[in-house]
């Protein structure tokens, strides 16, 4: 299958050949990591719970490239050295007038009468080509199956983002109905590098058989109307997902995978070709190695409990990712108890909140903060009660904000688990975790790092009277470089951009620095420092990945012009 990079020009973005646990040829990623001969990595089951290992941050690459996306300082990976600032993580913020998406439909009310609408990681994604958001989601099939607990897909479609129109499809007459496969989990892929237009759309939907659950793979090339499965797995477990890892050119599947620390834990399925990934998926047995599926990770040691079912030990419900910028970003669904018998027992929901990580090779994976990025709100009548789910294709980019969505469930009288609606929170971009400097002037040196840029942005808050930003540059021993200094740089202050550009005295760009290696200081008073970068163009795109896109942007899933 062969795919358009409209990133081909970018040096080190190097895709590593099939793993599967197949000895490779070593390969540099495009910020400088060097993956090992064997991919994916094999780690034992540990005999606790801990924190996943960050091999890329025990030993980094001697000279880091910065040529792709904007650089946040979600982890330790860019830092040296850092001096009277904090690391502050950011929570998303719901939308005043969610949900978004409601249950209001005759075909989303379930054989219970219990209504659904909402993705159950499905995908929400914007189509550039289009000028248009566009959801699926799960919806309660009662009018179509007519037994306990089914489900198919149905179709949304914005202008905005936040108001949606379900708009009435051929697929199932007068209905926004697109696949009527009886399922649970799926995963809409919009595929922003596919050359055949018949494959844009990729569904990998988890539908239940006389075999269990099993994931089917389809094409379409409208989003509308999918083809028959074109590849199957075997027998896999429930809330079992799919994402592409742009880093190494790979579609990953996220596997349900049980061991002794968790029944809630994830195995890992990774191969160039989407449809062998989904034929080598399957059940794994703890005691037995697979060729192709290797243990990825279990709760850890920080999960935070259920404060009404203390005594629950915390899991992980499910696992889905996506590229944005420089990183790869991890949405845990956190599962804190109680279990479904309680929740019937006592007319409740579980408690899921969506819980955020980070990753530079899409394997490993750091949580800097385990508390919840999209929470639950246990007020009566609230859409997200609890059993909060993440969406794929999340977040999109609208202007200087990042829009994420998820599920929630409505306490309610019908069904424990049912009234499922959608709702919107947004994020500053780059918005993830910010530098911040109190009265105290901090600063922050970066490891030495290689550019083919030529314009040097920030993301920065310094509003306030008091605020300033400086931006000295170092030469490999860490002395400022004549012309860079800090006494050079223009002052930054006053401002909040999303994208500001630095400038130093009779220096507009770093042209005449072309080809060294350098480190950056950066001088911070009262403020925040979201992100950096290096770009090739005085309008400030990044290069980086867009995750689910946005209005304006490249429609190749990438921020060029």
């Amino acid at each position: 299958m062969k795919f358009f990079n409209p990133l081909f020009f970018v040096a080190f973005l190097i895709g590593c050949s099939s793993g599967n646990d197949k000895s490779n040829e070593s390969s540099a990623l495009h910020n400088g990591i060097v993956l090992p001969e064997v991919w994916p990595p094999r780690y034992e089951v540990p005999d606790q719970r801990q924190e996943m290992p960050l091999p890329y941050i025990d030993k980094k690459p001697e000279v880091i490239p910065v040529n792709l996306g904007r650089q946040l300082f979600v982890d330790d990976f860019l830092i040296s050295s850092i001096e009277n600032l904090e690391k502050i993580p950011h929570h998303a913020v719901f939308y005043a007038h969610n949900p978004i998406l409601q249950p209001d439909k005759e075909w989303e009310m379930t054989f219970e009468g219990s209504p659904y609408a909402a993705p159950f990681s499905d995908g929400i994604w914007y189509d550039e080509r289009e000028n248009k958001y566009k959801m699926w989601y799960l919806a309660g099939a009662g009018m179509l199956h007519k037994h306990k607990q089914s489900f198919y897909t149905c179709y949304a479609e914005s202008d905005d983002g936040k108001h949606w129109n379900k708009v009435e499809r051929d697929v199932y007459p007068h209905t926004n109905i697109v696949d009527t496969c009886d399922r649970d989990a799926a995963t809409v892929w919009l595929d922003k590098r596919e050359t055949d237009p018949s494959k844009r759309y990729k569904l990998f939907n988890v539908e239940k058989t006389n075999r269990g659950w099993q994931i089917v793979l389809k094409y379409s090339a409208d989003g509308i109307h999918w083809s028959n499965g074109e590849a199957q797995s075997g027998s896999v477990g429930d809330r079992t997902t799919a994402f592409y890892n742009p880093f190494t050119d790979k579609w990953v599947i996220s596997l349900r995978y049980g061991n002794k620390l968790s029944g809630r834990s994830r195995a890992y399925l990774e191969h160039e070709d989407p449809e062998m990934a989904v034929s080598l998926a399957h059940h794994i047995r703890n005691t037995i190695k697979d060729r192709n599926i290797v243990f990825w990770f279990s709760p850890d040691d920080k999960e935070l409990h259920h404060p009404k079912f203390p005594e629950v030990e915390p899991a992980i419900y499910n696992f889905d990712a996506i590229a944005y910028e420089s990183v790869i970003l991890g949405f845990y669904a956190m599962w804190k108890g109680p279990e479904n018998d309680v929740c019937d027992q006592y007319g409740i929901q579980k408690r899921n909140e969506i819980g955020l990580g980070y990753s530079r090779d899409g394997f490993h994976f750091y949580r800097p903060d385990h508390s919840a990025f999209m929470g639950v709100n246990e007020t009566e009548g609230a859409w997200n009660w609890g059993n909060m789910q993440s969406i794929n294709g999340v977040p999109l980019i609208v202007g200087d904000s990042l829009y994420f969505y998820s599920s929630g469930r409505m306490k309610n009288d019908i069904m424990w688990d049912g009234h499922v609606s959608t709702g919107l929170a947004t994020l500053r971009r780059d918005g993830f975790i910010s530098m911040r400097a109190g009265n105290t002037e901090g600063f922050l040196v970066t490891e030495k790092l290689s550019f083919d840029g030529k314009y040097f942005f920030v993301n920065a808050d310094v509003r306030n009277a008091d605020s300033a930003l400086a931006i000295e540059l170092l030469d490999e021993a860490g002395k400022p470089i004549s012309g860079f200094t800090k006494e050079d740089c223009l002052l930054i202050k006053g401002i909040n951009s999303t994208k500001q550009m630095v400038t130093w005295k009779g220096h507009k760009d770093l042209s005449s620095l072309e080809g060294r290696a350098i480190r950056v200081k950066f001088y911070l008073q009262q403020g925040d420092l979201y992100s950096f970068w290096i770009s090739p163009w005085e309008t400030g795109e990044s290069r980086g990945y867009t995750a689910g896109g946005g209005p304006g942007l490249n429609e190749g899933g990438v921020d060029i012009p």
